[in-house]
């Protein structure tokens, strides 16, 4: 059975993002818990943060053929293809009992087009119970010949343009780490409107069978998650918060609250637990708990511990 713990929130452990008050700075990461009511034997959901739900697309998806996930040292290759219900059919048959519980709820999004992306963020903010939208930009855009969105600077200050002018939510973009310069990509969806930012997404990896001489994944290449990128998404947060005006969502390999307290020491506001949820269904609760336990040893709060890495 799931644990239900009817602890009062810690107020030191607060923060605010977007206009959004959250519990405590400890979320799930998208695609990593599923829609959360899976995960509802298992963990109890009021102690998390918030959740963000698996990415919805304008109409339901199927996703790749398998093999589609693999482990490697340290994490895992996925290429599940972003397999999902479809917005509609989230909103009427998930997000009812997801409103029951006091987590913030972010919905995910993606799209082949900007006007996927605007439709789907369009029918999300008509509907109660979400708090926030979070775009995942790391989709190659059909319009364009497949340049991914999240790749270029620009198309990806269109696509947050365009959400945002279609949704009343506030909006988180996410960015992924396949670029040259982080900077560049944080000004840019800040300046066309995103309300915070969350990073990093996967990295672009790729695991050989070298019996068969073939690659293990079906499409070949898919997404590092887990431990050994948790530097890269250290470092990343740590260069988006030199220019991010906006608040910061760190992700990438956290596994317990030591790992989440780097992000958050980088500059991170709050963090999102990902690959930890297939190892331990709990972790992210588990992760609020030693966060909680840091800052009373220390005698500190989450607002003086973000950004608070000394340099020299």
């Amino acid at each position: 059975m799931g644990r239900t713990v009817n602890k009062k929130a810690n107020p030191k452990l607060g923060v605010e993002i977007a206009g959004i008050k959250f519990r405590n700075p400890v979320m799930t990461a998208s695609g990593t818990f599923g829609y959360g009511l899976e995960f509802t034997p298992y963990t109890d959901l009021n102690k998390l943060g918030g959740i963000v739900v698996k990415g919805l697309s304008l109409n339901p998806r199927q996703g790749n053929p398998s093999p589609r996930i693999v482990e490697t040292p340290c994490g895992m290759l996925n290429a599940i293809g972003l397999q999902n219900v479809g917005v509609d059919y989230f909103i009427k048959e998930k997000l009812p009992a997801l409103r029951k519980y006091k987590t913030q709820i972010i919905a995910n999004i993606f799209g082949e087009t900007i006007e996927d992306y605007m439709e789907v963020a369009k029918r999300l903010s008509d509907s109660e119970g979400v708090s926030a939208i979070e775009i995942n930009i790391s989709c190659p855009n059909v319009k364009k010949g497949g340049i991914v969105f999240g790749t270029d600077p620009s198309e990806a200050a269109k696509v947050v343009s365009a959400v945002k002018g279609s949704s009343r939510l506030p909006i988180i973009t996410k960015l992924s780490p396949n670029v040259t310069d982080i900077k560049v990509m944080v000004k840019a969806v800040e300046e066309a409107g995103a309300d915070a930012i969350s990073l990093i997404n996967t990295l672009t990896g790729m695991v050989i069978d070298v019996e068969k001489r073939k690659p293990v994944l079906a499409t070949i290449t898919g997404g590092l998650s887990g431990p050994a990128i948790r530097p890269v998404a250290v470092r990343m947060v740590w260069q988006a918060k030199q220019v991010a005006k906006v608040p910061l969502i760190g992700m990438g390999g956290i596994m317990n609250a030591r790992d989440a307290l780097e992000f958050i020491i980088a500059g991170a506001s709050a963090v999102q637990v990902g690959t930890a949820n297939f190892v331990d269904p709990d972790s992210a609760a588990k992760v609020a708990d030693g966060i909680e336990e840091y800052i009373t040893r220390h005698k500190t709060s989450l607002k003086d511990l973000i950004g608070s890495m000394k340099v020299g």
